[in-house]
């Protein structure tokens, strides 16, 4: 190939990576339902909205695990496999999609995981472990240190929150970086991001990213504003509690 015809070429090639790279990218898999047990459809509003995830936030009492947002919520009624195992189940094993469950552990990690392998069994076809299987579980919260996440099975990976060291091989397990918004800026989605902090978040998205990892911000602005600020950003995972007001966005 002639020398200009190859950098004519070269050049068409980095243009169409540039226009890719512009497009956008966000869709309701883009999205995180945060806190989704707090809504009266749990999971089913979530799901049928085509949120690539859902957390739940869960207690160990009595042998159970339990969805709710502090202690005082807690109730029988309200357990992880009523509201989420048993629901995905339903809907998946006849329309199946990617989907993260994402479990937020509340009190010590080790009986909370060690009780939640037990009730996963049951999912066991439908969890996605070096397959194609469309579920995956991602634990949050209260983890463990990233040297035991070797005393795992490997369908399990973990959210990170950059306050710990890995090597390499933990760095694997990792499925996904979250960041308190609150540490990085105080805006709420009124008036304009400051220079300075959009120059922060910038540098901590474009790190994550050269790590490998996607990167979800809690805490941030909940609103329109903080929507298109997070996209504009390139955060690849939208949190929210407001999934059918953030879902128009996105389409």
């Amino acid at each position: 190939m002639p020398a200009m015809l190859k950098l004519s070429f070269s050049l068409s090639l980095l243009i169409i990576s540039a226009i890719s790279f512009a497009q956008p990218k966000y869709t309701p898999a883009s999205i995180h339902s945060h806190n989704d047990y707090s809504r009266p459809n749990a999971f089913y509003q979530a799901f049928n909205a085509g949120v690539g995830a859902i957390e739940a936030d869960v207690y160990l009492r009595n042998g159970q695990l339990l969805v709710a947002h502090d202690t005082t919520e807690l109730s029988l009624q309200r357990s992880l496999q009523k509201m989420y195992l048993d629901a995905i189940i339903k809907t998946m094993q006849t329309s199946p999609r990617p989907l993260n469950l994402v479990i937020d552990i509340k009190g010590e990690y080790e009986p909370v995981l060690t009780e939640l392998l037990q009730e996963l069994k049951p999912l066991k076809h439908l969890i996605r472990n070096n397959n194609q299987n469309p579920l995956s579980i991602i634990i949050t919260g209260n983890r463990p240190p990233p040297a035991l996440y070797q005393n795992y099975p490997a369908f399990i990976s973990f959210d990170d929150d950059l306050q710990r060291p890995h090597t390499a091989e933990q760095w694997k397990r990792v499925a996904q970086v979250s960041l308190n918004f609150k540490n990085y800026s105080k805006w709420r989605g009124k008036g304009a991001l400051s220079l300075t902090d959009e120059k922060v978040l910038r540098s901590v998205i474009n790190a994550v990213h050269a790590s490998g990892k996607k990167i979800r911000f809690w805490a941030a602005p909940d609103n329109i504003a903080g929507w298109q600020k997070l996209m504009e950003l390139q955060a690849d995972i939208l949190s929210t509690d407001k999934v059918d007001a953030l879902k128009a966005i996105v389409k």
